[in-house]
């Protein structure tokens, strides 16, 4: 019972994980492409909001919730797909702290601009760029992860 229970609650955080990053990144791009500054400030609220309530509470079970269960089942940390899932969880969050500093950039820098009735300044475009990039990395790195969860290949890292 508590291996289902934990596997279930693995798999919601990993849905949260990954369905919240995919839907901030389509309003935040939808939101910038409109170079509305008081669009973008919404939006953007919105975006941290959602962040700080569904990822941050996802990103801290999924490690907790994966190690129970993997010690539930038997799974080594060290087993190649799981400690390879581990790294993959790092870059991830390596590439996530940043990005949610950055949003609260934007959406401070979208909110001067339209208070004050100004196009957004370069700042903003510069970090909008660098947002933009480090999304892949982090996208890729959790489908990833996905992967190997499903399939649990074996995975030889000598050890």
């Amino acid at each position: 019972m508590l291996e289902e229970i934990l596997r279930f609650v693995h798999v919601i955080g990993a849905t949260v994980l990954f369905g919240t990053g995919a839907g901030i990144a389509f309003f935040m791009l939808l939101a910038h492409r409109t170079g509305n500054p008081t669009h973008i400030a919404h939006v953007a609220g919105t975006v941290v909001i959602a962040d700080t309530i569904f990822t941050a509470t996802a990103a801290i079970l999924q490690p907790l919730t994966g190690a129970w269960l993997a010690y539930e089942i038997g799974w080594p940390l060290t087993s190649g797909w799981v400690l390879l899932s581990l790294i993959l969880y790092v870059v991830v969050g390596l590439f996530w702290l940043p990005v949610v500093w950055i949003q609260i950039q934007l959406r401070d820098l979208a909110r001067e601009a339209a208070a004050t009735g100004t196009p957004l300044p370069p700042r903003y475009h510069r970090l909008f760029r660098i947002w933009f990039a480090c999304g892949f990395p982090a996208f890729f790195s959790v489908m990833a992860i996905l992967w190997l969860m499903l399939n649990k290949p074996d995975i030889p890292l000598g050890f």
